[in-house]
């Protein structure tokens, strides 16, 4: 009989934590979060607050990791303290948009910087065009072609055994890590700009928030009024910092789980975390936060109005200058490309884990001779490869942020739960600082997902509406395995 194989040492296992969260968020969504904040100070408070929130849940999870060290993750830690129902909504929210979309979104992302180098890669380039509906373009063109190709690429690769794709993630997250740091360095010695740093201190706790709907404005913020839009902002330094418990899922094939999962943990998201703070200093160092809309050069339209947010590619065009450029665009293909893999290989050990309680096509509950859930990889692959042409992938993201908030509330809430119901249970790991950790977090994400309902309702409701829609697939799961 097929079985899981425990394959993934620490290193291994840190690697999937640090490659899933390193994408293309952090090169580009400091320009939103800039115009949202509008002071430096604020920009990295919101960096350094995304990080101790992320952290306290990972801490938080280590402890779950450890009592229950099998494929799935976070849904089977949602099952043991909620039961089937609230998993399943996890499970099909997960496979409908979280993952898939993410997926679907950062190939198309790889693709997008490789067009940077070859023009014929183009999302203007149709091969056929369905027609616009409202603000979606479903179709195909070569640059969601390209989308396409390297997630099938991944998926088969991850078919062929678990070898291939850990190699994969290891050499490709190495490079990132390293990446990163090159960009720390370069931004903060020969990339430095005098006239950048002056400005940014001299306005290093100035707070404003740039609106651009329904008409140009610029609003002062006050202390009350900071507190919600270092909500908003944080949108963007939490879609780029999620991913991070991908490696939940794979505990089932991870070498001495109890120890390492909660290690990978604290170790990958920390280092993330340093690097992800830093990177911002370089940014800080070589561009003004401050810009003008219809400024004619990178520094004058400054980290705000960076051209297409690319706020990555104006510092190397500043420091470098037109070959920057490429040299971003290639140093973000390198990050999507291995962001993806991570994902990929990980996320299909939930359906996996799915199928095994008949809540997901049965098949997906399959090892093939490689020891790895083929079918579960293969519906994935299919379902990211549709939304790659549906045009809405990055809409329902912005719709899922909420959801995302609160499933991770409720498995953090489920460690209280769980040290409730079952207190005699193995614990190899107990959560650091509990229950300050964990409530911590509850608190920043519930003040969070308050403030998205009242200043970004749309970010919100439709992410509601996805998750309810699973409810009555979860009955007609439940009908049908019985």
């Amino acid at each position: 009989m097929t079985e899981l194989k425990r394959r993934l040492n620490l290193f291994d296992a840190t690697a999937i934590v640090a490659g899933s969260m390193i994408g293309s968020g952090i090169f580009i969504v400091s320009a939103d979060m800039a115009r949202t904040l509008g002071s430096p100070g604020e920009l990295l408070l919101a960096w350094f607050l995304t990080g101790i929130i992320t952290l306290a849940a990972a801490l938080s999870y280590g402890e779950l990791a450890g009592m229950m060290p099998q494929a799935g993750g976070q849904y089977i830690y949602l099952r043991e303290a909620f039961g089937k129902l609230p998993a399943f909504l996890y499970g099909w929210t997960l496979f409908t948009v979280i993952q898939s979309g993410t997926i679907a979104a950062v190939a198309v992302a790889f693709a997008k910087f490789t067009g940077a180098i070859f023009p014929v890669i183009s999302n203007s380039n149709w091969i056929f065009q369905v027609g616009s509906v409202g603000n979606y373009n479903p179709g195909l063109n070569t640059e969601n072609l390209l989308a396409i190709f390297s997630i099938i690429i991944l998926t088969w690769i991850n078919t062929r055994g678990l070898e291939g794709g850990k190699w994969i993630q290891n050499i490709f997250t190495s490079a990132k890590v390293f990446s990163l740091l090159g960009i720390i360095f370069i931004g903060v010695t020969i990339g430095r700009n005098h006239p950048a740093i002056t400005q940014n201190l001299h306005n290093f706790w100035d707070a404003s928030w740039i609106h651009t709907l329904p008409a140009f404005h610029v609003e002062k913020l006050n202390n009350i009024s900071i507190l919600g839009a270092l909500g908003v902002a944080m949108v963007g330094s939490l879609f780029s910092s999620i991913a991070w418990d991908t490696v939940t899922y794979t505990a089932g094939e991870t070498i001495n789980p109890k120890k390492n999962i909660p290690l990978s943990l604290g170790i990958g998201v920390g280092i993330v975390t340093l690097l992800y703070i830093l990177v911002n200093v370089s940014y800080l160092s070589v561009l003004p936060l401050h810009g003008n809309i219809n400024g004619s050069d990178i520094f004058s339209r400054g980290i705000q109005f960076a051209a297409n947010d690319r706020v990555g590619t104006a510092c190397a065009q500043m420091i470098f200058g037109n070959s920057g450029a490429v040299i971003m665009a290639l140093l973000i293909m390198i990050s999507t490309f291995g962001c993806n893999n991570g994902i990929i290989l990980s996320t299909a050990r939930v359906y996996y884990a799915m199928a095994k309680d008949s809540l997901f096509f049965k098949k997906a509950g399959r090892l093939n001779k490689n020891s790895v859930p083929e079918y579960a990889l293969i519906i994935q692959c299919i379902w990211s490869c549709i939304l790659c042409v549906s045009g809405t992938y990055s809409n329902l993201l912005d719709y899922v942020i909420f959801a995302v908030l609160i499933f991770y509330t409720m498995t953090i809430c489920g460690l209280i739960v769980l040290r409730i119901k079952k207190p005699n249970a193995e614990r190899p790991y107990k959560a650091i600082g509990y229950p300050f950790v964990p409530v911590i977090y509850i608190f920043f994400a519930i003040a969070i997902s308050i403030d998205l309902l009242i200043l970004k309702p749309l970010y919100t409701w439709p992410g509601l509406v996805i998750v309810l829609l699973g409810v009555p697939v979860y009955y007609f799961w439940k009908k049908k395995s019985v």
